[in-house]
């Protein structure tokens, strides 16, 4: 090859591989090996990690979305938090947070707690929801009248436990203030993405 043409064919592979990398990871999140954020920029990686089902090992997401076919809500994004085995190879699932249009936003559950002043939504040891603030729906696409961020975390459901005989991985408390902190972050960040804070 003539070696004035070698400049022009690095930077245009190089540029192949930028295209392909693009289209594999979601606009505004960091690139691998190690993203900074996780499920569509929600969650930094230090408040994903919160969350623990008692086993350890390194944070990563599976992340998708999907326009539901069955609901005029164009919002759907589910993300499965994963932490690595002992052998670093498998991972295991730890929980879940799907981000979807709602005709309402969320109420009181039995036994929850308030996420604070400024949010709407509660938090229970093995469950959580939040609702981002007015005007987020029309800014993500959807024809729902609110976005309701949902979180669910199987290791901590209270009646799975009790049918196998098991204690919590984490304490009751400490959990419900570990899901309360992770709807926080979800509804602040997903709301500035999306330039619909109140």
């Amino acid at each position: 090859m003539d070696k004035k043409w070698l400049p022009l064919t690095v930077t245009l592979g190089v540029a192949g591989v930028a295209v392909v990398v693009a289209s594999v990871w979601p606009d505004d999140v960091e690139k691998p090996p190690l993203p900074q954020s996780l499920c569509h920029g929600a969650l930094s990686r230090e408040t994903a990690e919160l969350i623990d089902d008692g086993q350890g090992g390194e944070v990563s997401a599976g992340a998708w979305e999907s326009k539901g076919s069955t609901t005029d809500s164009a919002v759907f994004k589910e993300c499965h938090v994963l932490r690595a085995g002992q052998d670093s190879a498998k991972r295991r699932g730890v929980y879940k947070l799907v981000v979807e249009g709602a005709r309402s936003a969320s109420g009181a559950k039995k036994g929850s707690v308030p996420l604070g002043a400024g949010f709407t939504g509660w938090a229970l040891p093995d469950r959580a929801e939040v609702t981002l603030p007015t005007g987020c729906a029309a800014r993500m696409g959807s024809d729902a009248p609110h976005i309701r961020a949902s979180l669910e975390v199987p290791s901590q459901d209270e009646e799975r436990l009790y049918r196998r005989g098991e204690k919590p991985p984490v304490d009751p408390d400490t959990a419900t203030r570990n899901n309360a902190t992770v709807m926080r972050e979800v509804a602040t960040r997903l709301a500035e993405r999306y330039g619909c804070a109140d």
